[in-house]
């Protein structure tokens, strides 16, 4: 099967992280990027030696699929032009600015049988699958921080990084949040700096989320609680302890530890990867429009529950 001919559309922060995988991804040949800095689209083509093009459409007229790394504002005009030209599509997260802009994505993917994933990168982590061995969790606490940075200001903490721990409680659960209390404050920026959530979900899951990007230090832990079992992953790590009661050799209740670690497995290249063997194979990709839409809406219920609107 030959290579998927892949590009990037945004190549800042992120955006040039994507063509730097996808340069030595296996199955994938990086054929392109496009920014809307020439400079800055030449300088990451050059590095690793691909074309930098001038216009979006001639980017997208040399590829089978591409990855969107733009403002949120531009995901919903640049996913739409992507595949309307027939491409398939990785649309970094949150997935839009509105679920009727998401809404619009997923029908277009679907009438042209399009591969359509949104880059969830956090699902890839290796300490999130030790997460899915969790039977019936009931209580989660999530913190992530971060310090502050120019980079997504765009979009509040709650688009930028709660977002991440919205969808894989979620992929947890796989029920609905039934109630939802939330506040947040806007420190360094004009838009929301600091959240916690508290989401109380239909399977009777606590969780309760703190997100900042105003943090001295970083911090990625996601915590579970299940009967006779307790997780702890670090993301940052991408690392996991699991502790787990069990009836010891004598009858008694008994306490096993056991610690997963893979700090080697990149997220980003097993995100990329998986999107690539899913256009190969014309196969759901394991984050889908749907997956990406649905939290998208629970984040948007959590900033009314602020008071502030969800962009419109």
């Amino acid at each position: 099967m030959p290579d998927v001919r892949v590009g990037v559309v945004g190549v800042g922060a992120l955006g040039r992280q994507h063509a730097r995988v996808y340069a030595d991804l296996a199955g994938a040949t990086l054929a392109g990027v496009y920014d809307v800095d020439p400079a800055r689209a030449r300088e990451v083509a050059q590095r690793h030696g691909c074309r930098a093009f001038s216009e979006l459409g001639g980017l997208l007229r040399e590829i089978d699929a591409v990855s969107v790394a733009v403002p949120t504002v531009d995901h919903h005009r640049v996913g739409r032009e992507a595949l309307e030209a027939g491409r398939d599509v990785l649309l970094e997260k949150p997935m839009t600015t509105t679920l009727e802009e998401a809404d619009d994505l997923i029908g277009a993917a679907e009438a042209r049988g399009a591969v359509l994933q949104v880059g969830h990168i956090e699902r890839f982590n290796p300490a999130t699958e030790v997460l899915r061995s969790v039977h019936q969790p009931r209580f989660v606490e999530v913190h992530r921080m971060g310090s502050f940075s120019a980079r997504s200001l765009d979009i509040d903490v709650v688009l930028d990084l709660m977002i991440h721990d919205l969808d894989i409680v979620l992929a947890l659960d796989g029920s609905e949040a039934v109630g939802v209390d939330a506040v947040g404050v806007a420190v360094l920026t004009p838009r929301i700096d600091i959240a916690n959530a508290r989401l109380r979900f239909a399977s009777g899951l606590i969780a309760n989320l703190t997100a900042s990007r105003i943090s001295v230090e970083k911090i990625r832990k996601f915590r579970v609680f299940a009967p006779r079992t307790y997780v702890s992953a670090d993301f940052a790590a991408r690392a996991a302890q699991v502790y787990r009661l069990v009836q010891g050799p004598d009858g008694r209740p008994d306490i096993t530890t056991e610690k997963v670690a893979a700090p080697e497995e990149e997220p980003l290249r097993r995100q990329l990867q998986a999107f690539v063997g899913a256009v190969r194979e014309r196969s759901r990709p394991v984050v889908g429009g749907t997956d990406g839409r649905r939290a998208l809406a629970l984040a948007h219920t959590v900033l009314s529950r602020m008071g502030t609107a969800p962009p419109v």
